[in-house]
């Protein structure tokens, strides 16, 4: 099998450091080799979706650059950035133009991590063990963006000593988009409540969010009503195999 080439993200990068060394561990517990493509950049989604198109379209055509010197899929722990280089890259350059192509090659390469693990590998049961009550977030990139709708609850359910609750409206958005969140700071923090309240009644000792933005939304929420669950990305619950939170 080629070698898997890391797409970090910027919010993992910086906020979730240790879902990252987890994600590693987990790939290399399972046999994969991975490959750190170190000039890496922003895939370039937030000027992108600020209005910036030219400096999008300048970060988009350096970050392939990097990976089209690599071989093997391109995985990364969020559906948002797989997302837009699988389905936007292709579009923010000429049909026929070298740059076109380049992009149409780095789509079909990149993967979100269930994706890989549960299309890529055909892996289910990863070896996990965490015996705890989990509800499970689904996010909107992920599920609407890239159609993986039921992959997260597949590696959930084959986890040794997991139940896996209900969350009502589990698809519905938690407020985060990006910069949305800054635009609108009103409607992201009503949706956002709402979430946790159904996190809340959901009877779960943990909610996973494999989404950074999401993950980093949730738990602002859960904090600010002193909730006990813990938000948690689906990397740590599938790296476990003591049963630890």
């Amino acid at each position: 099998m080629e070698p898997v080439q890391l797409f970090v993200t910027c919010m993992a990068e910086n906020l979730l450091a240790d879902v990252l060394e987890k994600m590693v561990g987990l790939l290399e517990r399972l046999g994969v080799q991975c490959e750190f493509p170190a000039d890496q950049t922003c895939c370039g989604q937030p000027f992108y979706n600020s209005g910036f198109q030219r400096e999008g379209r300048e970060m988009a055509l350096r970050w392939m650059e990097v990976f089209a010197a690599t071989a093997g899929p391109i995985v990364a722990p969020s559906g948002s950035c797989v997302e837009f280089v699988k389905h936007r890259y292709p579009l923010l350059f000429p049909e026929g133009s070298p740059e076109r192509a380049l992009a149409v090659r780095t789509a079909a390469r990149v993967r979100e991590l269930s994706q890989f693990l549960v299309g890529d590998l055909k892996r289910s049961d990863v070896g996990a063990s965490f015996p705890h009550r989990v509800a499970c977030h689904s996010p909107c990139h992920l599920t609407r963006g890239l159609g993986v709708r039921t992959e997260q609850q597949t590696l959930l359910k084959a986890v040794q000593g997991l139940e896996l609750i209900d969350l009502n409206e589990s698809d519905t958005c938690c407020g985060f988009g990006g910069i949305f969140s800054v635009v609108y700071p009103e409607v992201s923090q009503a949706m956002v409540e709402a979430k946790v309240r159904n996190i809340a009644a959901s009877g779960a000792e943990v909610v996973v969010v494999s989404e950074p933005g999401c993950l980093v939304n949730i738990r602002g929420g859960l904090a600010k009503m002193n909730s006990t669950v813990k938000a948690m990305h689906l990397v740590e619950i599938l790296a476990a195999q003591g049963g630890g939170r």
